[in-house]
Formats: C-alpha cells, sequence, structure tokens
C-alpha cells in the first residue's frame, strides 16, 4: 500500500490548481498576515470557514495531507501546553477578568479567558495551516519558483526551494526504503524497545539516508553548473503562465479579506476582541 507523501505536488482538476503560482503565493501570503495580526474571533470565524471551503475547492483529500495534518496537530497540543505552563493567567490580564473553572495547584487554574486566548491561538494556526498545505500540493514545484521570480525574489532562491519541494517526496521514499531493508537485516525500529535503543537504531536509516541525499545534491548541482546555472541575473520560465480573470479575482478577494481583517481588527485600537466586558 502507497503511503502518502509528505508535502508533494499533487495533480487534480479543480479551481485552485487552475491558479498561477503567482496568485497562489501572494493568496497564501496575504492570509497568513491576515491571520497572524488579528486575534478578533469573529474575523478568525469567517477565515476559518473560507479556509473550509477552499480546502473543498481545491479536491485535495485529507488523507493526502494526513501525514503534515498530523505534525501540525502536535505542534498545536505543544505549543498551547507550553503557553500554558509558563502564562497560565496571560488571559486574564489581557481580557481584564477571571473566572474560575477549575484549580489544579499554585498558580495553575482553568480559567475561562485562558480558555478563550487559547481557542484564538488555535483558530490562528487553524486558518493558515490549510492554506499552506494547499499551496504546495497545488502549485507544481517549478511553477513555483516561477511564482517567487514573479513577486521579485531571485531566481536563485526559488529554484532551491523549487528542488527542496520536489525532493521532499524522493527523501521520503528512500527513508521507506531504508527502513524496510534494515529491518529485513533484523534491526527493530518498532515501538516496543527503550527510547536508547530506538535512537541508536535510527541511525542506521539515518546515515545513508543522509549520504544517499549528498549524492543527490552533487548529482543535481553538477548538472545545473554544466547547464550555466547563475550565470545571468535574469531567466524565462517555461511554466510561467499569465495572470487570467481568475487570478485577478483571487487577488481581488483576498486583499478584501486583508482589509476587512484590518479594519475590524484596529477598529477600536486594539487587536484582542474582549467578549468578557
Amino acid at each position: 500500500m502507497a503511503r502518502a507523501a509528505i508535502l508533494s505536488y499533487i495533480k487534480r482538476n479543480s479551481l485552485v490548481h487552475e491558479l498561477t503560482g503567482t496568485t497562489k503565493l501572494i493568496f497564501f501570503l496575504a492570509w497568513s498576515v491576515a491571520s497572524m495580526i488579528t486575534y478578533d474571533t469573529r474575523v478568525l470565524s469567517g477565515m476559518l470557514l473560507i479556509s473550509i471551503v477552499v480546502f473543498k475547492v481545491s479536491k485535495i483529500r485529507i488523507r493526502d495531507i494526513s501525514i503534515v495534518l498530523g505534525l501540525a496537530a502536535v505542534f498545536l497540543l505543544m505549543n498551547n501546553l507550553f503557553v500554558y505552563l509558563f502564562s497560565p493567567e496571560y488571559g486574564v490580564e489581557l481580557y481584564e477578568s477571571r473566572t474560575v473553572l477549575l484549580t489544579i495547584a499554585g498558580p495553575y487554574t482553568i480559567t475561562l479567558q485562558q480558555l478563550f486566548y487559547h481557542l484564538n491561538m488555535t483558530m490562528k494556526v487553524i486558518c493558515v495551516v490549510p492554506v499552506a498545505l494547499l499551496f504546495i500540493a497545488c502549485t507544481d514545484p517549478s511553477e513555483f519558483a516561477a511564482s517567487l521570480a514573479g513577486i521579485g525574489i531571485s531566481y536563485r532562491i526559488g529554484y532551491s526551494v523549487s528542488l527542496a519541494l520536489r525532493y521532499i517526496p524522493d527523501v521520503q521514499r528512500e527513508y521507506h526504503n531504508i527502513s524496510q531493508a534494515q529491518q529485513a537485516r533484523g534491526i527493530d525500529l518498532s515501538g516496543k524497545d527503550k527510547l536508547f535503543t530506538r535512537m541508536k537504531n535510527s541511525v542506521a536509516i539515518l546515515l545513508p539516508l543522509v549520504l544517499s541525499s549528498l549524492n543527490r545534491i552533487e548529482t543535481v548541482s553538477n548538472a545545473m553548473e554544466l547547464r550555466g546555472f547563475g550565470r545571468n541575473k535574469k531567466r524565462t520560465w517555461y511554466v510561467r503562465r499569465k495572470m487570467q480573470r481568475n487570478d485577478w479575482l483571487t487577488i481581488a478577494f483576498v486583499l478584501t479579506v486583508l482589509i476587512v481583517d484590518l479594519v475590524v481588527t484596529f477598529w477600536d485600537g486594539n487587536r484582542f476582541y474582549n467578549p468578557f466586558v
């Protein structure tokens, strides 16, 4: 059974795939700025709803990006845990009220204000992650490099990012093959052994993986050098597409969302929506 690739381009026939890489990059950047700036729950709720609709329109299946979604969920959980451990009363200070729901020990209490603050933090991440995953899963790596050049970024940087995205599935496939080969030699990589033993056995996979990746890097760099890559300051793009009507409508839409986000967020001079006053 084939495993889902991590952060790889998944070709589908959808409206999102038809947009140019430049449009999707502008959408992602504007969407990220809008999400990171605001702590207004009303704005985040609207953006979350739009993210779900865009995800549905893209026709990307959850199982195609299930590994990354799992990693994002772990990161979100750990982030909320660390914030609470170091600032258990930050929500109380922020919303200037205190409603205790549960007392744990010492300064650690569960307050409605702190829970509301964590809710906003969670919504901010949830709003950005699907759009980021869609941008990567719906954009061809070569077109992604062209899209970076379309907003003024050096094509050398664009190619570096493009190659990284292009070889992530290959590295994942190589890791799976090496893992199976090592297990066939009797190296146990399951969760049955102790943590130290599993870490020691993982070296048997990581070392060959690093060496094979270095060989791949050398091959690619030699091929690019033989073709004169980086000689000129600018270059043309075979996969670069012209902006169409849907591209301009998408850019106008995301800029409208950004403007509304800024207006609603800073209407009263405060980024935080306070329902407790």
